[in-house]
């Protein structure tokens, strides 16, 4: 039976990866709440800009790994709308076009309710989208796209949202920004460990091949480690509220994950596995968020 054109387009979003521009979002706006009042619109404005970006990055991935060869039909984890469901690329193309220029009039809005210092972020942002994918050595195909997705989805987020709602970058959101960094490059690193063979034969070097699959799978658990650690580090040292500590509620995700890919022999046990590290990113940023708001009601 035919997917409908809804069911096609849900897909092309890759849900599970869409944690990755909402998580920055909420801790950005939570450590600006600690000081400032909510600015509801611009809270509202960068959420939706944020997911309509990592919408565009998704469909663009697919596009360009689809021109490279790279997709095929049996492929987990790809949404599949042009190896799977026959849509023509020039039409994801035109989709990704247009997610892109709903999220630059909503940029537009944010500017001028802020700053227009957010445009020049925003633009490299933007080549950032197309570089990682596109061109002829996207960043995607080396050992470097984890650390460079980590800063763009993490503190760069992170400190646009922060910034919206301050009209400042403080130190201390820098600080407090790194865990979502790592938990993001996690997210990447777990995609890549999942497509590890896939990606060796389509000539990617991502850093779960320089790797190796053991070496991807201990690098994912150390960046899992090192968020956990950094944020309990920056309660001691007075930069988070001790509410933050409802994150460690959370920590029981992540030490699944590694011996989850451990054990995976097939690509069910891997996208599983792949989820779990999507979920931690979300249920870590949920109650840091929730954690921050108590702060702000007890004090």
């Amino acid at each position: 039976m035919q997917k409908s054109t809804l069911a096609i387009g849900w897909k092309l979003l890759r849900p599970p990866t869409l944690t990755a521009s909402i998580a920055p979002v909420l801790i950005g706006t939570g450590l600006a709440l600690q000081d400032f009042p909510l600015r509801t619109g611009l809270f509202v404005a960068m959420l939706l800009a944020s997911m309509l970006i990592q919408a565009a990055a998704n469909m663009l991935n697919e596009y360009f790994d689809f021109k490279r060869g790279l997709d095929t039909a049996e492929m987990t984890g790809i949404a599949g709308a042009i190896v799977r469901d026959n849509v023509h690329p020039q039409a994801v193309l035109r989709l990704t076009q247009g997610t892109l220029l709903l999220a630059l009039l909503i940029g537009v809005y944010i500017c001028e309710q802020s700053s227009w210092w957010v445009a020049v972020v925003g633009v490299l942002s933007t080549l950032f989208l197309y570089l990682y994918s596109g061109g002829p050595r996207p960043i995607s195909y080396t050992p470097f796209g984890e650390v460079t997705a980590g800063i763009i989805m993490g503190p760069v987020i992170i400190l646009i949202a922060f910034f919206i709602q301050t009209g400042h970058v403080s130190a201390d959101a820098v600080l407090a920004s790194i865990p979502a960094a790592l938990l993001i490059g996690a997210i990447l690193m777990a995609n890549n460990i999942r497509d590890i063979e896939h990606d060796r034969i389509g000539g990617r070097r991502t850093l779960a091949i320089t790797a190796g699959r053991r070496g991807g799978i201990a690098i994912l658990g150390a960046a899992f480690a090192s968020a956990y650690l950094w944020t309990v580090a920056l309660v001691v040292i007075h930069i988070l509220p001790v509410w933050s500590l409802i994150v460690l509620l959370s920590a029981p995700l992540p030490l699944r994950v590694p011996r989850a890919f451990a054990a995976a022999q097939d690509k069910k046990a891997l996208q599983g596995a792949f989820q779990q590290t999507s979920a931690t990113l979300i249920a870590y940023a949920l109650l840091l968020f929730i954690g921050l708001l108590i702060n702000i009601i007890v004090r």
